[in-house]
Parts: structure tokens; C-alpha cells; sequence
């Protein structure tokens, strides 16, 4: 019982920040960015209309056939070696519709195991697991739906817990106009085995976003707004086609910052990106704990431009 309660009590201090809501949730680390370009626009988007695989995290209706066969990586370093990544590879189905699969997972670096005197008694190992499976469909030209089929698994030490969950989308998008918009529905589900009797539910949101691009400037501004309280604005500099700058600002990333008594960068975040030759790269910092500034970085690139 001290075993799970110390590790409980580690984890709720790492993600405490970034929780979305009151109440009991499990698997947390959903909550903290899944790709550079939205960690840096404030860390949700559901709205951004890019030929990004990264940004299916946030809402499966960003998924398309223009995906297919891109593959990305990424990798949050959250905290001291406290490590957030996950992967993802889009492939079309015919003309209208994709599917795609990624792996999201989270590694918490080396803990010790000590008696109540002190005496080391071993390493503490802590790990989490998400597998997802994506679809999306074309409902009409401007229109897109999807959805996200999530497994998951924890181990903290030996105690383990397995949750199931979806994510759901709808994604509207006027290219004329530079205009979008996205609603989503995330991570409806919760956990089918705890670590000990009550079962918890996953950090669940829902989250409605619209995204806008100057007529007569490379500028596009969005603004996220959320279920549980938090409004997200960002805004990203778009020069030339293989480059991108944007910030962006968190409103409850900034809250949480200023009662636990963080720098005044907190809830701010900024980054860029661009193209080499067949691969993208983006990276961005922000503060999602009092303890560090965090640094994120995503690759990724169309597997036949490899010639594979």
C-alpha cells in the first residue's frame, strides 16, 4: 500500500499543473501536448488544417487521405528525465476516407524504493501506454469526421491498471476563406482495471476551436476553448511553405503557474518549424511545471518520398 500510495503521490505532483479537471482521473499524461506545432500554439488545437499526422492526437477529423503513408515522431521532455513520446503513420483508403495507428507512451526516469527508516530496498519503476487506432471520412467537401480507439496500460511498479477510451472529431474547413473549425470530443472512457478498488474515469474534455488566416498577411490566429474551463490562443507566422513560427498562451497553464507560485512565462509558449528536404521538423518550449521549462521536438515524413 505505501508503494502505490508514494507512487500516486509522485505522479499527481508531476502532472498536477496540466490536470483538466477535478476529480478522480487516471492517465494524465494524455493531457500534455502530442506535437511540437501544438505545443507551441498553447498545446491544444483542434481546428488547425495542416498536412501534419501529429495533429490527429487532437482531433481524429484532422486526419486525410493527403497523409498518406506519413509517418511522425515526438518527444516531450517534460521534466528532469521525465519523458512524454508517440508515434504515428496515416495511410488513405481510397479517395475520401484514412485510417491510421499510433503509439503513445511515458517514462518517469529512475525512482527509489525506501523503508520508512530510509533504507534503499530497490528501483521503482513507472510506465504508461497508449495504443490508438484512427479513422476519418469525408462527409462532404468541407466536412470531416473521425474517431480514436484508445488501449491503455500502466505499471507502477508491479500495479498495474488498463483503461479503454475514444476520442471523437468533426473538422470544417474553407480553404478559400483560410477559414476552420474543429470540434472534438476526447478521451471518453476509463479505466476496466485500477490499481486498487475504484475505477477511474480518463481525463475527458471537449474541446471547440476555430482557426483564421489573414487575406493579405501570412498570419493565422486560433482560438480553443474547452469544457473544463481553459481558452488557448495561438498564432503562427507562416513566411514561405516550408517554415513556421508561432506562440501561444494557455489560460489555465497560466493559472496553475501563478497559484503555485511559477515564473510569469507560465502558460506561454512558442516554436517553429520547417522542411528539409523529405522531412519536417518542429520543435517549441513552453512551462507545463513549476520545476522546468519543457522542450518538445517532432519529425516526420511522407515514407515514399524514402522511396519505400
Amino acid at each position: 500500500m505505501h508503494k502505490k500510495i508514494s507512487i500516486g503521490l509522485l505522479l499527481a505532483l508531476i502532472f498536477a499543473p496540466v490536470w483538466a479537471q477535478e476529480g478522480k482521473s487516471s492517465f494524465d499524461y494524455l493531457l500534455l501536448p502530442h506535437s511540437a506545432r501544438t505545443a507551441a500554439l498553447g498545446g491544444d488545437n483542434v481546428s488547425l488544417i495542416e498536412n501534419d499526422v501529429s495533429l490527429i492526437y487532437n482531433n481524429p477529423a484532422l486526419l486525410g487521405a493527403e497523409m498518406d503513408k506519413k509517418l511522425n515522431a515526438s518527444y516531450l521532455a517534460y521534466i528532469a528525465d521525465v519523458g512524454i513520446g508517440n508515434v504515428a503513420f496515416a495511410k488513405a483508403a481510397g479517395e475520401r476516407s484514412a485510417w491510421g495507428v499510433g503509439v503513445q507512451y511515458a517514462h518517469y526516469g529512475n525512482m527509489k524504493e525506501t523503508t520508512e527508516d530510509n533504507v534503499v530496498l530497490g528501483d521503482l519503476t513507472a510506465k504508461d501506454l497508449c495504443a490508438n487506432v484512427f479513422y476519418a471520412h469525408d462527409l462532404t467537401e468541407n466536412l470531416r469526421g473521425g474517431v480514436t480507439g484508445k488501449f491503455l496500460y500502466s505499471d507502477y511498479n508491479h500495479n498495474t491498471a488498463i483503461g479503454v477510451g475514444v476520442d471523437v472529431g468533426l473538422s470544417y474547413c474553407n480553404t478559400a476563406k483560410g477559414f476552420s473549425i474543429g470540434l472534438t470530443g476526447k478521451n471518453i472512457g476509463r479505466q476496466v482495471q485500477a490499481y486498487e478498488e475504484d475505477l477511474a474515469h480518463l481525463p475527458w474534455d471537449i474541446q471547440l476551436g476555430v482557426s483564421q488566416k489573414l487575406e493579405n498577411a501570412p498570419i493565422r490566429f486560433s482560438l480553443t476553448g474547452t469544457w473544463q474551463k481553459n481558452c488557448i490562443v495561438g498564432i503562427d507566422i507562416l513566411p514561405r511553405e516550408n517554415f513556421w513560427f508561432g506562440v501561444g498562451y494557455n489560460l489555465k497553464q497560466s493559472n496553475a503557474m501563478h497559484l503555485a507560485e511559477g515564473n510569469k512565462l507560465g502558460g506561454f509558449s512558442a516554436g517553429f518549424g520547417l522542411s528539409i528536404k523529405a522531412f519536417d521538423v518542429a520543435c517549441a518550449i513552453g512551462k507545463y511545471n513549476v520545476s522546468a521549462t519543457s522542450f518538445m521536438l517532432s519529425v516526420s515524413t511522407f515514407l515514399s518520398e524514402m522511396k519505400l
